[in-house]
């Protein structure tokens, strides 16, 4: 199976800063130690021309020239950097690389990506370009026709800028399955949004996760599925709320992998959020979603044979 990473560009954060930079880095020390089955591969950077297909140019621009305004940089969570600019582009690319591994072997896994909260003409949350978005449309550019892509985004935090970007689109059908009362704290609508409570663990997060599945399939018939497969709904988790376990969290991941494998249809996986009080502990429920994509590209494997 192929992954594709980018943690060797490095953003530069401020010391204290609480996003996770160094997890990426683990899990793919952890993914060449005890995957071996996984193909490791370093992705090109998504270009102007690819991040246009979900991005005003005016903000990638902006991006691109550090031109960015200080409520724009706020809003990003991370300071302007050409280290930024080229960690982002490349965080892009590998979701791209995915996709395209995925339509050829059923799965493939981008260890960074789902960058949700990206808009059309901003960032927000820690997200500067929504990868999950560029790609669905680069498909569709590719086969020259509107091929239906599905969005299962499990990240605890609502993909507001990926619903907003696809909110009059019928071709890309999004499905949020996230904390009621955590950021953003103003919701865009998605195609089907699963709001959760507070402490919601593993039995009542499984239940509306199929329940979820059953009303999408009912719904749509995608070709495609993208997977934003976040760590934070873990019980551990700094920013979650939800109480899932490590082996809820699992479960999770191979009821989606069953989901895709029962349509049929490829998917490609991204990391999304995981901001646990130990670093070790999110690694690890990262490493389990690289896990069950394995699995399930063993599966594909043997079907083909």
């Amino acid at each position: 199976m192929q992954a594709f990473y980018c943690d060797q560009f490095v953003l530069p954060l401020p010391q204290g800063h609480r996003f996770p930079m160094a997890k990426y880095r683990r899990l793919r020390e952890r993914v060449a130690a005890e995957l071996p089955a996984v193909r490791l591969q370093e992705p090109a950077p998504a270009g102007d021309e690819a991040l246009a297909l979900a991005h005003e140019r005016g903000y990638i621009g902006r991006v691109a020239g550090g031109g960015l305004t200080a409520a724009e940089t706020r809003a990003i969570g991370f300071p302007w950097s050409p280290a930024m600019v080229e960690r982002s582009r490349r965080s892009v690319g590998a979701t791209l690389a995915a996709c395209a591994a995925a339509r050829e072997q059923g799965v493939a896994v981008n260890l960074a990506g789902g960058t949700h909260h990206a808009f059309a003409d901003r960032g927000q949350g820690y997200c500067v370009f929504n990868d999950v978005a560029v790609a669905a449309r680069q498909m569709q550019e590719h086969a020259g026709r509107q091929v239906p892509v599905t969005i299962v985004d499990l990240d605890v935090h609502q993909g507001n800028g990926t619903a907003a970007i696809f909110a009059r689109d019928g071709s890309v059908f999004t499905l949020s399955l996230h904390g009621a009362s955590n950021f953003p704290f103003r919701k865009e609508a998605s195609d089907l949004d699963i709001a959760l409570p507070d402490g919601t663990g593993d039995g009542a997060y499984l239940e509306a996760l199929d329940a979820a599945l059953a009303q999408l399939r009912a719904r749509f018939q995608p070709e495609f599925i993208l997977y934003v497969a976040g760590a934070d709904a873990h019980e551990g988790d700094r920013l979650g709320r939800l109480a899932l376990t490590t082996q809820g969290m699992a479960q999770r991941d191979a009821r989606v992998m069953a989901f895709a494998r029962e349509l049929g249809v490829p998917i490609a996986v991204t990391m999304a959020g995981g901001y646990g009080r130990d670093l070790e502990t999110t690694v690890e429920v990262h490493l389990n979603t690289v896990r069950a994509a394995l699995e399930h590209w063993e599966s594909c494997a043997d079907d083909a044979r």
